[in-house]
């Protein structure tokens, strides 16, 4: 297959077309997720980010009624700073944060072993400079209702700020 016709494989795609591991292991089906609006971001839990694990639990809470979930995906790539397991992660985020919003096995999102899904995201949603790679944990992407990606914020932006882009959506 061609470069081209790679890159336009993956432009006609949207994330109900993958499947993903849960992080207690079992195989979640994104085509469950449609007709609702996802935010997925990579996580860390021992970084300077991670206090918005709290604001984006507050975005799923005020939203998930209407149709719009968090998608939580750890990743160990920046800084070493998601060296757990699956089970430490998972307490960790409901202990320090109540996180009730859908966790997912630790993934790479840039590079070789980088996820399918992530490979999707970052063709879709380039970052600053159109560059492709995720520069850091809580880079987050909107998807919309039709499971394509909408729009990508770098980990500085605030979960707060995407709640008016997620009424948007859900009200569209």
């Amino acid at each position: 297959m061609s470069e081209s016709t790679m890159q336009n494989s993956i432009n006609s795609q949207t994330i109900h077309e993958f499947s993903v591991k849960a992080i207690n292991g079992n195989e979640v089906n994104l085509h469950d997720y449609q007709g609702d609006v996802v935010l997925i971001v990579n996580t860390a839990s021992q970084c300077g980010f991670t206090k918005q694990y709290a604001g984006l639990e507050k975005l799923y809470n005020d939203n998930k009624a209407q149709g719009f979930s968090v998608l939580g995906f750890p990743c160990n790539q920046f800084g070493e700073q998601e060296k757990g397991n699956s089970d430490e992660i998972s307490q960790f985020c409901e202990l320090n944060f109540g996180v009730t919003f859908p966790l997912f096995e630790k993934v790479d999102v840039n590079g070789e072993d980088a996820a399918p899904l992530f490979n999707y995201l970052t063709a879709n949603a380039r970052g600053i400079l159109g560059t492709k790679r995720v520069k850091w944990n809580f880079t987050k992407f909107l998807i919309g209702k039709d499971g394509k990606v909408v729009k990508r914020y770098g980990s500085t932006t605030k979960p707060a700020s995407i709640d008016a882009d997620i009424k948007r959506l859900l009200t569209a």
